[in-house]
């Protein structure tokens, strides 16, 4: 396909209008400021949760930009998709006069969330005691690599936790470990840093304005996602095999070969829908086959019926044996590469994927990007959660949020001059400021 951003011809299924949830009145966390110290994924998975559920996500970022935005390969799409409807703010938070404007923020805030090294925080006057000693109804959420105990000093990475916490032995053959093809652990610890502040805001509700600290971690968060596997040896007393050798719970749930070099994942996990296969595909003698005749004896069976069936539909197309699944209601699926989302005909019929426009920096070659990118995959009365702003230009918001705090222009100026600050436009040189801790 050509790239998102290169002209072609229009889809053969336009997108319909995307109803916005709710269609009048507020989001749901409108209302809820979140000041981020994030970088990477794990913590800007949760900022951008929050944001896209309404909240006003402030992210802030040293005068030289989060580390993330200048990432090539495969992290060329971290900035872009997990920081869009946020803020940035672009300021020195060594700086006295840098502190002293997150305080104020914190002061007004009802969530601060981060994922740095431990520690790191409380070095700069940010840890969760000094923040809730200025604003005792603040909720602090802290993503790290491990909850705390033996290993809460070693520094994790969503790949590191896959290999010690069993997903890369699940995943890869046996010998040979490998990590998911995504970030699962960071991704899916924002989410429940963003669960976990969503219930102390409930919470807080509750209890008289009490803020509460939330901790999420990427090696609890593996062992939560290799779970399954651990309660199967506990019910079983037998180990579970990695991935490509496990014993499957299905007698049918393979990729086959098909002509022309075309693959597909198709699945047959019921009786009825054994028979309803074999029906459709004219395999009389294997429904007729008393080995056959449940899905338990079809698992014991796979070793030769899972190749005989390879060889009976190896002449057809993927489009032929797909068409047959569609018409008769069998779970199937295409083997897809993800560039091929942008033309996916539910994606664009539903408005699952929404228009943005990246700003310009090293992941997009230092040129704005203009794509669709995917909303959060929920809906609210049948309603998607419109993307309202892409990722921010570094200090976008700068000049915005210190005149909120009653800044005055002349004051802003002076910060930008002696580059305690950052604006978008802003005369402040940003080479020459380090990073976060």
């Amino acid at each position: 396909m050509s790239p998102p951003d290169a002209p072609g011809p229009e889809p053969a299924a336009p997108p319909l209008p995307l109803a916005a949830f709710p269609e009048s009145g507020q989001l749901p966390l409108a209302g809820v400021r979140v000041v981020e110290f994030t970088h990477m994924v794990m913590g800007p998975t949760c900022g951008m949760i929050l944001a896209d559920l309404g909240a006003e996500v402030i992210k802030v970022e040293p005068l030289a930009g989060d580390n993330t935005r200048k990432l090539l390969g495969s992290g060329a799409g971290f900035f872009p998709l997990f920081n869009r409807n946020k803020k940035s703010l672009a300021v020195d938070v060594r700086d006295p006069r840098g502190r002293d404007i997150v305080l104020r923020l914190v002061a007004r805030a009802d969530i601060f969330s981060e994922n740095f090294k431990a520690g790191a925080m409380d070095a700069l006057g940010f840890g969760a005691d000094a923040l809730r000693a200025l604003n005792p109804g603040l909720i602090v959420v802290s993503h790290k690599g491990f909850l705390p105990g033996p290993y809460e000093h070693r520094t994790a990475l969503d790949e590191v936790v896959q290999m010690m916490g069993g997903l890369a032995y699940m995943t890869g053959p046996a010998g040979r470990p490998l990590r998911a093809g995504a970030s699962v652990n960071d991704i899916m610890g924002g989410m429940f840093g963003a669960i976990g502040a969503l219930a102390a805001l409930h919470q807080r509700a509750r209890d008289g304005g009490r803020g509460h600290a939330v901790q999420s971690a990427l090696f609890e968060n593996n062992v939560f996602l290799v779970a399954q596997h651990m309660m199967q040896f506990a019910v079983t007393g037998k180990a579970a095999a990695p991935m490509p050798s496990r014993i499957s719970a299905w007698g049918v749930y393979d990729v086959f070969a098909l002509a022309g070099g075309e693959q597909i994942f198709l699945a047959v996990v019921s009786d009825t829908q054994w028979a309803i296969f074999c029906d459709a595909f004219a395999f009389a003698d294997l429904r007729a086959d008393p080995r056959l005749a449940s899905n338990n004896l079809r698992v014991l069976a796979r070793d030769w019926l899972i190749p005989e069936l390879q060889q009976r539909l190896a002449g057809q197309t993927a489009a032929e044996v797909a068409a047959v699944f569609e018409a008769r209601g069998l779970p199937y699926a295409p083997i897809t590469r993800p560039e091929d989302l942008f033309d996916d005909p539910h994606l664009l019929a539903t408005g699952g994927l929404a228009e943005v426009t990246l700003p310009a920096d090293a992941s997009t070659a230092g040129h704005a990007v203009h794509t669709r990118a995917p909303l959060l995959p929920l809906a609210l009365d049948g309603k998607r959660l419109v993307l309202r702003s892409g990722p921010p230009a570094l200090g976008e918001h700068t000049r915005a949020l210190l005149a909120e705090l009653g800044i005055d222009a002349a004051q802003i100026d002076a910060l930008l001059a002696d580059r305690v600050i950052a604006a978008a436009g802003g005369s402040a040189n940003p080479e020459t400021q380090g990073s976060p801790p």
